[in-house]
């Protein structure tokens, strides 16, 4: 079933796709994301495929498969009974000639790995023989999979953020635009109570009582929330403002007469008539919330390690800097390059949707 899109959505979005700088950089993004959602089949220590005495195993997304499966002995000369180093394998397989051959990713290491191999280590200089193609941080874990990973995490971070603040920023912003009164004065006195909170130190503080022991998806919701609540406020006063404007026209009137409820004249016929406002803001969000977290890891207040994470990269290359100049250098860059996608999308959708191209007066 195809959605039904209103005349002036349809020239919105027109609008929007012939700004070609932001639509490529929206499309941009939205690949980007996309690959790394299904990273693993990029950027991943686990093969793709391998063949094996005439049988096929797809270790990726499938089960564990240990050395001795593949009959591997371990170094120390005890049972391979843990998960087998798939390129080992593969350079295996290739030394015999016969026996199997593995598939391996197009960057065969993941987010977490330490590569202290012979021809890797810590800080290794990027380099295409050992597939370090961005070299290694200090810790010996491959760079490239570590920003590939964060893009996924800091996107996905960046999303739930813009919903919950949207969430909140607009319900509030409706009420008070909606009821006026001293209902609107009480709640901006509050509002502005809770703007002035000094975000950095409650998250510092917060941060330091949350348990070390909890898993650390669950560390990253409440650092999620913790930036939602002290970062909705901002959103209230453009909703209500646009809220405040719009409910004098006549079709408010005429709904509430027919006997229409506040809740169904906000959110059925409000609501839509000032969508155009709020999406606006939307990758200005997003931007934020990744400039945010990047910082608030730099810091040391962030995604709980070993998290891939840009922030916490940037760190490492401003520590090694004279050492390793190629871990700030990536870091760096992939922070400015996503920034500067976000803000052209963000400029293309603001014009796109400005009111006074499409707006009629009667």
């Amino acid at each position: 079933m195809a959605i039904q899109l209103n005349p002036l959505t349809r020239k919105k979005l027109q609008r929007f796709r012939s700004i070609r700088r932001g639509f490529w950089s929206f499309m941009a993004l939205v690949v980007a994301f996309v690959a790394s959602l299904i990273g693993e089949l990029l950027v991943n220590k686990r093969a793709l495929v391998v063949s094996y005495d005439g049988k096929l195993h797809f270790p990726v997304y499938g089960k564990f498969y240990s050395g001795e499966y593949f009959g591997l002995e371990a170094e120390s000369g005890q049972k391979y009974s843990y998960e087998v180093n798939y390129r080992q394998l593969e350079e295996v397989f290739k030394a015999k000639g016969v026996g199997g051959w593995v598939l391996m990713p197009l960057v065969p290491y993941d987010a977490y790995e330490n590569d202290f191999t012979k021809t890797a280590g810590r800080l290794s200089a990027p380099s295409v023989q050992n597939r370090h193609l961005l070299g290694t941080d200090e810790t010996g874990r491959d760079i490239f999979a570590r920003l590939f990973y964060g893009f996924r995490i800091a996107m996905i971070f960046s999303l739930g953020f813009l919903v919950l603040t949207y969430l909140i920023g607009v319900t509030v912003g409706s009420l008070m635009g909606y009821f006026g009164g001293v209902v609107d004065l009480l709640s901006q006195r509050l509002v502005e109570i809770w703007a002035n909170i000094p975000f950095l130190y409650m998250v510092i503080i917060i941060v330091a009582l949350v348990p070390a022991g909890l898993p650390g998806w669950m560390r990253i919701g409440i650092l999620l929330l913790i930036m939602v609540l002290f970062s909705w406020t901002s959103m209230t006063y453009y909703v209500r403002a646009a809220v405040y404007k719009e409910k004098a026209r006549d079709y408010v009137a005429a709904a509430n007469v027919l006997g229409a409820g506040p809740g169904r004249i906000i959110f059925k016929h409000l609501l839509p008539n000032v969508i155009s406002t709020l999406v606006t803001f939307a990758p200005f969000t997003v931007a934020m919330a990744i400039s945010s977290i990047t910082a608030l890891d730099f810091l040391g207040f962030g995604l709980p390690p070993p998290t891939p994470s840009w922030g916490e990269l940037l760190k490492q290359g401003v520590d090694n800097l004279r050492e390793a100049p190629w871990i700030v250098a990536s870091g760096f860059l992939s922070l400015v390059v996503t920034l500067t996608l976000v803000t052209f999308v963000g400029e293309a959708v603001r014009e796109a949707f400005d009111p006074k191209k499409f707006a009629t007066y009667e």
